[in-house]
């Protein structure tokens, strides 16, 4: 299983994708915003949404699990 984690903290601006989908590496899967700035975090890898830990406007920490792929 693989992860797709927090490079830094902010709230969770958007979720761009949903539990099933297929993403691919360097996809943007969700959108933080810190300090007034929007921050896309991507897909390392090539896989299929297994579950998504945050929602919208939820805060997280640099290194926060955000989504797991299988």
């Amino acid at each position: 299983m693989k992860e797709i984690t927090a490079s830094m903290a902010g709230s969770v601006w958007k979720v761009l994708v949903q539990e099933g989908d297929q993403v691919e590496s360097d996809q943007d899967v969700v959108i933080l915003e810190s300090m007034k700035m929007e921050i896309p975090i991507a897909a390392e890898d090539d896989g299929v949404v297994k579950e998504l830990k945050v929602q919208e406007g939820d805060f997280v920490n640099e290194g926060d699990v955000l989504i797991t792929l299988e």
